[in-house]
C-alpha cells in the first residue's frame, strides 16, 4: 500500500498516513498533532520498481 504525505493547514504539522488506492479519495484524516481536519495531501515522489531490466 503507498505512503502518502499530508501538511495540517492549522498547525503545518507534516505526516504520513499508508492507506489503499481506493481509499484515498474517502479517507478523512485528522492531524495528529492538533486533531484538525484540515489536512492537505502533499505530492510526493514515486519510483515504479520492476524485475526487468532495461
Amino acid at each position: 500500500m503507498p505512503t502518502y504525505r499530508y501538511r495540517c493547514s492549522k498547525c503545518g504539522q507534516v505526516f504520513e498516513h499508508v492507506e489503499h488506492v481506493a481509499e484515498h479519495d474517502a479517507a478523512h484524516l485528522h492531524c495528529p498533532k492538533c486533531d484538525s481536519e484540515t489536512v492537505q495531501h502533499l505530492p510526493t515522489q514515486f519510483f515504479a520498481k520492476t524485475s526487468k531490466k532495461s
